[in-house]
């Protein structure tokens, strides 16, 4: 068997809080092939977004760790982009500025000016963001926000895509159509995504496998659902599809029977156990 793309082994970190050591995760273990969407689902404070830091380079694990094709990931780098739920664009910056700053970080010397323009244009194409391409983020809706926000990541032509929420801001109309989007993309680019999501109809409509998380504190992985729907996958026949409302009856009955049990962890508390002013768990 060839080699998982992205492999998570024996993944455990602790976190210094003023009560004494908190452990977040306690092994982890997941194998991602190239191509694939990940979906992670589960309770405030199961550490989703731990997972997705150490994948980032933002975290080191404390024991175990992971490897994207074999390497050691131990720091950012560009192969790995994260679209956080707050879009982080640079307000005084136009869309196709923002999407330069990455650019520029990544192509500098491979680009000439001509191509890194025929690129930044190219990726607000795949979001659909090439009318508003001159626009500064004041002037865009929180929808064409984040897909600015996408598109920044894609440019970077990374071979994973991390997404921490990306759509929980949105209302349900904007949200749909962004799930749709982002579909069209992964079909098109063919890389691997790994995103959090809280909503178990977002994650059964655009995953290849949801990974439910356990509650912390030492979360893992509970289990981990192959979703085997067809692509291009249409909502609205998707809506009364039996093999559709089987798979998101098995989320929610994890979610709400397996791990009813959930930690009741306030902002206050998630303050006491961030470290150095980030937060830890989520």
């Amino acid at each position: 068997m060839s080699k998982p793309h992205l492999e998570l082994s024996a993944v455990g970190i602790e976190f210094a809080t003023p009560t004494g050591s908190f452990r977040a995760l306690d092994n982890v273990n997941l194998k991602i092939n190239q191509g694939e969407f990940i979906s992670l689902i589960g309770h405030s404070g199961c550490g989703k977004s731990t997972v997705l830091n150490i994948v980032a380079g933002l975290y080191q694990a404390s024991e175990g760790g992971a490897l994207l094709d074999g390497r050691e990931v131990n720091e950012p780098g560009p192969e790995r982009a994260v679209v956080f739920q707050n879009h982080s664009l640079l307000p005084w910056l136009t869309a196709y500025e923002n999407v330069e700053l990455a650019v520029n970080q990544v192509f500098t010397r491979t680009m000439s000016k001509p191509e890194k323009r025929e690129w930044i244009e190219h990726n607000l194409a795949l979001v659909h963001m090439s009318h508003a391409i001159h626009k500064r983020p004041s002037e865009l809706s929180g929808g064409m926000k984040q897909r600015v926000g996408i598109a920044r990541a894609l440019s970077m032509q990374p071979q994973v895509l991390l997404m921490d929420e990306p759509f929980g801001a949105l209302d349900a109309l904007t949200r749909a159509h962004l799930q749709d989007s982002l579909m069209e993309i992964q079909a098109q680019l063919g890389n691997t995504v790994i995103m959090i999501t809280h909503d178990v109809d977002e994650a059964v409509l655009l995953s290849d496998r949801i990974v439910m998380m356990t509650n912390g504190p030492a979360a893992t992985v509970g289990e981990v659902l192959t979703i085997e729907l067809e692509r291009p996958r249409n909502r609205l026949a998707l809506a009364d599809d039996p093999i559709y409302n089987r798979y998101r009856s098995e989320v929610l009955r994890f979610l709400y029977e397996k791990q009813r049990k959930v930690a009741d962890i306030g902002d206050a508390k998630l303050d006491r156990i961030e470290p150095e002013g980030k937060r830890a768990v989520a």
